[in-house]
């Protein structure tokens, strides 16, 4: 199962299990089935609660706002998730505060879905990783979408806690399967023994000399480091990744963080103010007598990013850039 076919079934079941969930976005409906098809078939089966809404995030987030508020479920698709940013307002000064600002603790049931990255070739305003303007929104949770996690059990987790949601889904990652039954491919294996974290490994999960923290959407480009470091540096890597970034609670982390060389958290997003950062000082504080060198953070450069293929490499984080920064942190 790829990624996208396996949001499509998680969110056909919300519609089919809750007749107060609502599914809004442009051009989500039949037979478009939105951008990248993940809404595809959807309308079809539920044409009352899956509606199509003219090209305004601002409005559309503003709608879903309000059903929460009211005692609805709202499920909103960004087309594009640069274009959130045209809805922060809605997110940050009506959804998030509403679960508290009324004197009682009111349940705001909404998740807002944001298809991101590049690697495509959509050029500057279609191509970014925007998570780090969410962290630190209190009431406000953010996700990203991993091939190791359910979406089936993730969405109506997310519904459940009562508060917005952020759901970043990397475009690339849509395309990808689903990892099922412990394996990842001929070298890697995976399990699920940390809360909400996906751990992989080569031979062991006991035995590595880095850990390698990265989002759903860079599971691609840290396996490939991986091998890439171990086949030919000889550098045994644990790759966590999880599906909550924010609040992103690192003590369970610790006895694993504790026995590595290095930890090096890798995001798309340029540096300044990111996830990352905010996990590099969560270790710095709880592990700083242990830390045998700094935590090393792995972003995409200063820049847009370009439409054309070869300079989107050179800006977006990759393989290359991740096996870069671990052997020069390990060998200088």
């Amino acid at each position: 199962m790829r990624v996208a076919e396996n949001l499509n079934l998680a969110l056909g079941d919300l519609l089919d299990g809750d007749p107060r969930v609502y599914l809004l976005g442009e051009d989500i409906v039949d037979p478009y089935g939105g951008a990248f098809k993940v809404t595809k078939g959807l309308s079809t089966r539920h044409p009352e609660r899956v509606i199509p809404t003219p090209l305004s995030e601002g409005g559309l987030v503003g709608v879903g706002g309000g059903l929460a508020l009211a005692g609805e479920a709202a499920v909103l698709e960004i087309m594009f998730g640069d274009f959130v940013a045209l809805a922060f307002d809605q997110i940050a000064n009506f959804a998030s505060k509403s679960v508290s600002m009324y004197g009682r603790r009111v349940p705001m049931r909404m998740v807002v879905r944001c298809p991101t990255g590049g690697g495509r070739g959509y050029g500057p305003t279609h191509s970014q990783s925007l998570q780090k303007h969410f962290i630190g929104l209190p009431g406000l949770s953010v996700h990203e979408v991993s091939p190791f996690h359910d979406n089936r059990e993730l969405l109506p987790e997310l519904l459940g806690r009562g508060e917005p949601a952020m759901l970043f889904e990397d475009k690339v990652l849509y395309t990808e399967r689903m990892f099922t039954d412990g394996v990842v491919d001929d070298l890697f294996s995976y399990d699920m023994e940390l809360p909400g974290v996906a751990r992989v490994f080569a031979d062991t999960p006991d035995t590595y000399d880095c850990v390698l923290i990265v989002p759903g959407g860079l599971t691609h480009r840290a396996l490939a480091a991986a091998r890439s470091l171990l086949l030919e540096h000889e550098i045994a890597c644990l790759l966590l990744v999880p599906s909550q970034l924010y609040p992103f609670d690192t003590d369970p982390l610790l006895p694993v963080l504790r026995r590595a060389e290095l930890v090096c958290v890798a995001e798309e997003g340029t540096a300044g103010g990111t996830w990352g950062s905010e996990v590099a000082q969560a270790v710095h504080r709880t592990m700083w007598s242990d830390l045998r060198r700094p935590v090393s953070l792995v972003h995409s450069q200063d820049s847009v990013i370009p439409t054309a293929a070869h300079l989107e490499n050179e800006v977006l984080v990759s393989a290359d850039t991740i096996s870069a920064a671990v052997t020069k942190a390990l060998h200088g």
